[in-house]
């Protein structure tokens, strides 16, 4: 009997990526092979050359059609076989590639919001609901909304396989969090794409929509991040290679930031658990600075860092390239170093 596949793709839209999908009927016993679409309708392409190329990349079973369907993540291709302009995956791929050796993994806290007739999931239409302060992991009462979507995502994240730690009401009403982990780049990257797919899948049931936006609310409300733990051997063995790593983020910060998402200085302005945008500090325990050693980690003496600048909005591919790239370089330097004294 053939199956349901749903390719889903990366598209080209700016400042910010929206996510596409369509079905393909697939005869049983048959894997989803390459497939296509029209560019010129999803920005990425002209109408006079507009087609692109769906190369799966990432295929778990599909938790909303159940059965034999499954959902096929893709990377853009152009008909040459080359990566599209707008596909981050292939750097990625690359430089986890190029410090396999060292073996970076991470942990993605995914915020969101819910949003429905143009404000916060049950704000009311005129004003604001009670401040801050309830809401983060709270429980009871008509604060909690939204609760009943996220049960379903978790459900569904789980049935398809992904590797889902956990989920949690976040500070603003209407904000919640997943988190994906402990995965290798580009595979945590593929499940944050598809966790969020399957987010904005399941919030339609409910007729409510989901945005990333860094901060959803001006003014005083937290906004909304996804910040990045990072580890490799030498962090997980030493602390001085976690120091190492901070510092090399702090080298060149903006580097970081400009590509962490679109919005960042709205979100990182010192205030909401943030540090400023155009600074840069780490420390333990610290959920203002730019980096943080969390508090297991400073009383082992090893472990894993928190990047806490990237916003919901962030290319995953994007930031765990750059971390692998900042970070693993600056490891490996004492190694060149070693090899070269000793020649």
């Amino acid at each position: 009997m053939s199956y349901q596949a749903e390719y889903i793709w990366i598209d080209g839209t700016e400042p910010t990526p929206l996510m596409r999908c369509k079905t393909r009927i697939v005869n049983s016993g048959k894997e989803p092979k390459t497939w296509g679409f029209d560019g010129s309708s999803t920005n990425q392409a002209p109408g006079e050359n507009s087609d692109c190329v769906l190369e799966p990349v990432f295929v778990c079973p599909d938790p909303i059609r159940n059965g034999d369907n499954v959902l096929v993540l893709c990377d853009v291709l152009l008909p040459d076989g080359s990566p599209h302009a707008t596909n981050t995956r292939a750097a990625c791929a690359a430089a986890a590639e190029e410090y396999a050796d060292q073996e970076p993994m991470f942990g993605i806290e995914q915020e969101y919001t819910f949003m429905q007739n143009g404000r916060p999931l049950g704000w009311p239409e005129v004003g604001y609901p009670a401040p801050q302060g309830p809401y983060y992991c709270g429980v009871g009462g008509g604060k909690m909304v939204g609760r009943d979507i996220i049960e379903a995502h978790t459900i569904a994240c789980l049935n398809a396989g992904l590797s889902i730690e956990g989920t949690n009401a976040e500070v603003m009403m209407a904000q919640w969090e997943f988190q994906i982990g402990v995965l290798p780049a580009p595979r945590i990257a593929d499940e944050i794409w598809m966790g969020r797919w399957l987010l904005y899948r399941i919030a339609e049931d409910f007729d409510v929509d989901v945005t990333l936006a860094a901060k959803p609310v001006p003014g005083d409300w937290n906004g909304a991040g996804a910040h990045t733990n990072f580890s490799t051997i030498a962090t997980r063995e030493s602390y001085d290679a976690i120091i190492t790593a901070c510092e090399a983020l702090g080298k060149d910060p903006l580097k970081h930031v400009k590509n962490y998402g679109v919005g960042i200085e709205d979100r990182l302005t010192g205030a909401h658990e943030t540090a400023h945008w155009n600074t840069f500090y780490y420390g333990s325990s610290d959920r203002g600075a730019s980096v943080r050693i969390p508090w297991a980690v400073e009383k082992a003496k090893k472990g894993w860092l928190e990047d806490r600048r990237p916003n919901a909005n962030m290319d995953p591919y994007v930031v765990t390239r750059l971390m692998i790239e900042t970070c693993c370089g600056a490891l490996a330097e004492p190694k060149k170093l070693a090899v070269a004294v000793s020649a």
